[in-house]
């Protein structure tokens, strides 16, 4: 005890101490942060948000806890760098609940990705008619086994003896547990009018020259100077199916195998849109993707789909939306097996709680939005019995209605009231308002950002002077006047997912939002009726697929242009102006920074020596354009290339073009070199839509564009879809955010509620009427945010 006091030593370690952090655009930034408490962190887009509480807090705590493991394990995990700052002091365990993708797997679904599905197979394997077996025999993605053999017993003499061994799995046979099976189209694969050594192989990858190439030339089965079409029936089925078999080629020992086997391990094994860009081209053209005939896409075996309790059998059970599941298995009463409909029952409850009941568990988890895997994570910790963990949630508020916000901060706050410290990083004024503590950073993004502007209460930051207290209580107001449709998009019969044979004509040359509760089928009316292609660019909410090699410049084609111009300058090759290519540091390659891997210490990452962080070759910086050389190009924010780029000797329309594309989103903070890999959910979908402005297009598919938004930048947004539509475009956007809804000159909402409680259209119609009718969610709630 401290004397003078009741209160112990122990107990006065209250807070979480960060001084002096300098991670990414942080500018030695020093908070106290109190614990068991709701601190929300605020700050407009790429202010160092997620800098502070991921970059820093949460990296320094899991950090710390793989180093209690043993340097085995360790050799297992992730090397994570100690972050760039001082003091990190009173750090408790951190459980990191980001939006990242759930698994992408084809056999990943909601169940597996929750301990639901486990539990569901174990109820199954008890009370199901006819009994099958164990867990296992319900699960699709455990084969069936069979196997006889002699095996050695020792019992003080020798003697072999004969075993067989079985094992009943759920796993359908024929689709292998993942509903659908696959037909390769073989024109796609070759040209039979050329030979092997002619490069009849039309595979990425495949090319002659390549390793494939020559194995495929040189396995010996068949002739590689013989063109496809003169192959015989062996030759051709060798070339396509022929079973692993061991080769030399070329002196090395290897494994042949047929096209098609290799082509289903190597890329439709995976997730198709987690392959690159070039091979996912390559597999939509080659493959057609069919419902599995056999199980009729349950991925279940016929005897776990004729097993039944009540008639319901575990694919009917997963099928079901989860709110009627959870009522089924509510019916169910039987003594043997009554801990486990507890817990299954509030598993269930969880998901309905959480605003997911419209899910089912067998939903392949890769096709959830990056809110809804963020809420199906949340899951595994409602139930949990840890206290006095730090959780930590980016933007939880992603893809929700105004209705759903208030049952998110009530789970939030159920977190807390458990003895644990909650930091959530968000923009919504709902939720900020529950905080009890805010730190607010600024006071701009990026390089004019990694400040902290404000720490306090909710009531302190909006007596404050920072950009967010201005416009915490910022209210859209209705339009005057909206503007007239020149034409419309009809769309019959829509059956998408949840939606019912739905009929609407959708307004073009306006502004169109379509609204609605999460899961009431907006996101399957516009995507899947509204189909990409000629005329419509459709910007949606998957990640950005690169490398830390990647950034800004080379995603939106910015570095083409200005290669071609430093080498037409300098009279040299454009190779030698790229990091990834000729004129790369060589101890780096080209990444500007040298990763050391300690073995059972954690890895760090430090900056090269030769480049000095620049990525380049000494020589290739002496060429230059208009006084810079490529290295300080690279360095400039969006908005100092915009004007660089713009005239003199380093006037390059084609790239001016591109950096106001970046500057009209919001980007003009962003430097083109920085790696994307560091960018924020909100700042990538920016990227993607500057991106997409270039093409042409007539119709605009956004999916809600503010996300990851500050309050400040919702308004340039809609700055930018007003020039977009005045430009005789049509804009529609999926969105929940009030201020966009007043902005529309249309809105399609779709409910009542969600799942199979949705699907249909509730309301049509402009702002005003939407708000003076009043009858829907979305009326009551705009009508709230306007103060009508």
């Amino acid at each position: 005890m401290t004397k003078g006091t009741g209160v112990h030593v122990a107990d006065s370690h209250e807070m979480i101490r960060v001084h002096g952090a300098r991670v990414n655009n942080l500018k030695d930034v020093s908070v106290e942060i109190p614990k068991r408490r709701l601190t929300v962190f605020t700050g407009v887009s790429g202010s160092g948000k997620s800098s502070l509480v991921f970059g820093t807090i949460a990296a320094e705590s899991q950090r710390l806890i793989n180093e209690t493991y043993s340097a085995f394990v360790q050799g297992f995990m992730p090397t994570l760098a100690r972050p760039e700052v001082d003091v990190l002091d009173g750090l408790t365990t951190a459980i990191i609940v980001d939006q990242q993708r759930l698994g992408a797997d084809p056999r990943s679904t909601v169940g597996t990705a929750t301990d639901t599905n486990a539990m569901l197979r174990i109820l199954f394997s008890r009370l199901a008619v006819p009994h099958l077996g164990p867990p296992g025999a319900y699960a699709f993605n455990v084969a069936s086994v069979q196997a006889s053999g002699a095996i050695t017993v020792d019992k003080g003499t020798r003697r072999a003896e004969k075993v067989t061994f079985s094992r009943t799995g759920g796993m359908c046979p024929r689709c292998e547990g993942r509903g659908a099976v696959t037909d390769i189209d073989l024109t796609q694969l070759y040209d039979d009018s050329k030979s092997l050594r002619e490069g009849a192989l039309t595979i990425p990858g495949y090319s002659v020259d390549g390793w494939y190439g020559r194995i495929y030339t040189g396995c010996g089965f068949f002739d590689p100077d013989k063109p496809i079409a003169e192959f015989t029936k062996r030759e051709l089925h060798d070339l396509l199916h022929r079973e692993p078999t061991k080769i030399k080629v070329e002196g090395i020992n290897l494994t042949y195998e047929g096209l098609i086997p290799k082509i289903q391990k190597s890329f439709l094994a995976k997730d198709v849109d987690a392959l690159q860009p070039h091979v996912r081209a390559f597999v939509e053209r080659a493959v057609t993707f069919t419902v599995c005939p056999e199980c009729e896409g349950t991925r279940l075996s016929e005897g776990a789909r004729t097993s039944t309790i009540d008639g319901v059998s575990i694919a009917d059970a997963c099928a079901m939306q989860i709110t009627d599941l959870a009522e089924w298995v509510r019916g169910l009463d039987d003594p043997s097996v009554a801990p486990l409909l507890t817990a299954l029952g509030h598993s269930l409850d969880s998901f309905v709680e959480i605003g997911l009941g419209y899910l089912s568990l067998d939903r392949p988890s890769g096709t959830l939005s990056g809110g809804e895997a963020q809420r199906v994570k949340m899951i595994r910790h409602l139930g949990s019995s840890l206290t006095d963990v730090t959780y930590v949630f980016d933007e939880p508020t992603t893809g929700l209605h105004p209705h759903d916000i208030q049952r998110m901060n009530g789970l939030l706050l159920r977190l807390r009231d458990k003895g644990n410290t909650v930091l959530v990083v968000e923009h919504k004024p709902e939720t900020i308002a529950v905080a009890d503590h805010v730190v607010d950073l600024g006071p701009g993004a990026g390089t004019g950002g990694g400040a902290v502007c404000f720490e306090g209460t909710v009531e302190g930051l909006r007596a404050s002077d920072t950009v967010t207290g201005r416009h915490l209580d910022d209210r859209a107001s209705l339009k005057k006047s909206v503007r007239k449709a020149t034409g419309a998009l009809e769309i019959r019969g829509a059956y998408a997912n949840n939606l019912r044979g739905i009929d609407v004509d959708i307004p073009l040359g306006v502004l169109v939002a379509v609204t609605g509760v999460a899961g009431s089928g907006k996101s399957s009316l516009v995507h899947g009726s509204v189909p990409e292609g000629e005329g419509v660019v459709s910007v949606d909410q998957g990640a950005i697929r690169g490398s830390r090699r990647s950034n800004p410049a080379t995603y939106t084609g910015l570095l083409d242009p200005i290669r071609k111009a430093f080498a037409k300058a300098n009279g040299v090759k454009p190779a030698l102006f790229s990091a990834n290519s000729e004129g790369a540091c060589p101890t780096c390659n080209g990444v500007g920074v040298v990763y050391t891997d300690l073995a059972m210490m954690a890895g760090v990452a430090t900056t090269c020596e030769e480049c000095e962080g620049r990525r380049f070759q000494a020589a290739v910086l002496e060429y230059r354009l208009g006084g810079r050389d490529i290295s300080e190009v690279l360095a400039m924010p969006v908005s100092e290339a915009e004007a660089f780029l713009a005239e003199g000797e380093a006037r390059i329309p084609a790239a001016h073009r591109i950096l106001t594309r970046l500057s009209d989103v919001g980007l003009g903070y962003l430097t083109l070199g920085r790696p994307l890999t560091t960018l924020s959910g909100g700042e990538r979908q920016r990227l993607k839509l500057a991106t997409h402005m270039g093409e042409k297009g007539g119709v605009y598919v956004l999916d809600e564009p503010t996300a990851g938004l500050h309050l400040a930048d919702v308004q340039q947004l809609l700055g930018l879809l007003d020039r977009l539509v005045d430009s005789g475009k049509s804009v529609i956007v999926v969105e929940h955010h009030q201020a966009v809804m007043a902005h529309a000159d249309w809105i399609i909402d779709l409910g009542p509620g969600a799942g199979h409680d949705g699907g249909q259209i509730v309301f049509e119609g402009t702002p005003a009427e939407l708000v003076a009718d009043g009858s829907t969610l979305t009326g009551r709630h705009l009508a709230e945010y306007v103060g009508e």
